[in-house]
């Protein structure tokens, strides 16, 4: 209580600095971490690698930044329009007095309910027991038919033959083409499982195994991998299958159920795939093993021969016919190491020529051929089209001329035309005297009216 007659103290004033500050720590310490959706406007990413936005419903808006460090995490870049839900803390941009959020994280908006959807769908298959591994087959130990089920133009696929082609080339490779994102796409990878498995049963195309994925993207971009129909058709499937869906950190429905799980699909086609340069190896090494035990065998067999021959005590004869005996011996061994070599020679060539029988050079080369023969085809029908085109121009022409009215005038007809221009079709239009023009076919006249009737 203030004493009367004693001087009233002012408020202590503020620096716009410090009011500024004060704000920013209020609302810094009174809000937590909150959840907040709306759509993207005036989105910018100076070189920085910051990103600054506006986030607004129908009402309202608010500023946001995402610093360099967080927005490294995150896997698409935010365009106008977009609509999102952001982790963030609240704050003010104590520069400008701005209110503003400082996201942490940021996602599409809906991307919690489709993990909520995953979580759930996940917890009823694995009480079904569609992802035990007692249900799962093993992978073939080799895998000369492949089939693979993704999108004919995805990097998925170029991954994957890749692969294939740098360590076993051998391989036939069966392409499925589906849908991987988007309305439908999970019908058509389930269908395109049944469709394999039934191909196999009827003989139609034989099949050692498959691969079922797709690169890598948001949670959007892979649900169809995560959806019921695909889970079950791959649980049903009797062809062993390795799910490659997205990168490393990715892991859907589909891995779960699937045989084995894949990194990705490069890792898919090198887990299938044997490497020709390690079978090469293998043949070298068992051919020098071999020489090693037949020089081995030669050598024990020479040191008998010497060991029996100071054993011999026994007059010519018997030594004649023991040193005979042993030359047979000698010559015996000498025969099965090189039927041995030769046997081993033949099944190294037989091999190779395996390996040239199944180059994709002949096909390439028929396909090249056939390329040629398209394109003259199509040299050939263009030529006629144009020929058709040049005969339609030239009636049309005819046709053209034969309505001008330059022809009329070359039958001894006229154009007259009075002052202004205008076409005379009634000698009312013009009096006595009037000045008149008429055009023929070559050349013009000008005339003067001398009866108008």
């Amino acid at each position: 209580m203030r004493t009367p007659g004693t001087p009233e103290t002012p408020p202590a004033t503020l620096t716009v600095s410090q009011l500024n500050r004060q704000a920013k720590t209020l609302l810094e310490s009174h809000f937590d971490f909150v959840w907040v959706e709306g759509e993207v406007s005036n989105f910018a990413a100076p070189s920085s690698g910051h990103w600054y936005f506006s986030l607004k419903d129908g009402r309202a808006q608010v500023r946001c930044a995402m610093f360099r460090n967080r927005n490294e995490r995150v896997r698409f870049t935010p365009e106008n329009g977009d609509a999102i839900r952001l982790r963030c803390r609240v704050s003010l941009y104590e520069g400008r007095g701005e209110f503003q959020l400082i996201v942490e994280h940021l996602e599409h908006a809906g991307a919690g309910a489709l993990q909520a959807a995953f979580e759930k769908l996940k917890a009823r298959l694995l009480a079904e027991g569609l992802f035990d591994p007692a249900r799962k087959q093993a992978l073939p130990a080799s895998v000369s038919r492949l089939g693979i089920i993704t999108s004919p133009t995805g990097a998925a696929i170029h991954d994957i033959l890749t692969v294939l082609r740098r360590r076993c080339p051998a391989i036939a490779v069966y392409l499925l083409p589906v849908a991987v994102q988007g309305e439908g796409a999970a019908a058509q990878v389930a269908g395109a499982i049944e469709c394999a498995n039934r191909w196999h049963k009827e003989g139609k195309v034989q099949m050692d195994a498959l691969i079922v994925g797709r690169g890598g993207g948001s949670l959007e971009d892979l649900w169809a991998f995560n959806e019921e129909i695909v889970a079950r058709a791959i649980a049903a499937s009797d062809l062993p299958i390795v799910s490659a869906v997205g990168h490393e950190v990715d892991f859907s429905i589909a891995d779960m159920a699937a045989d084995h799980r894949a990194a990705t699909p490069s890792a898919a086609a090198e887990l299938l795939s044997p490497d020709q340069r390690e079978w090469q190896q293998r043949l070298r090494m068992a051919e020098r093993d071999l020489v090693r035990l037949m020089s081995r065998k030669l050598a024990d067999a020479t040191l008998r021969l010497t060991h029996l021959k100071q054993r011999l005590k026994h007059p010519g004869a018997q030594l004649r016919e023991q040193a005979q005996r042993l030359d047979e011996m000698e010559q015996r061994l000498l025969r099965a190491q090189r039927n041995h070599f030769l046997q081993q020679r033949g099944r190294l060539a037989l091999l190779e020529n395996r390996l040239t029988a199944r180059s994709p050079l002949p096909a390439l080369r028929q396909l090249q051929r056939d390329t040629v023969q398209w394109r003259q085809r199509l040299q050939a029908a263009m030529l006629q089209q144009l020929k058709v085109k040049n005969q339609n121009l030239g009636r049309l022409a005819q046709l053209l001329d034969s309505l001008s009215p330059l022809g009329t005038l070359q039958r001894g007809f006229a154009i007259v035309t009075d002052s202004k221009g205008n076409v005379l079709r009634d000698a009312g239009q013009v009096a006595v005297g009037d000045e008149v023009e008429a055009r023929l076919a070559r050349g013009r006249l000008g005339l003067v009216v001398k009866r108008a009737d």
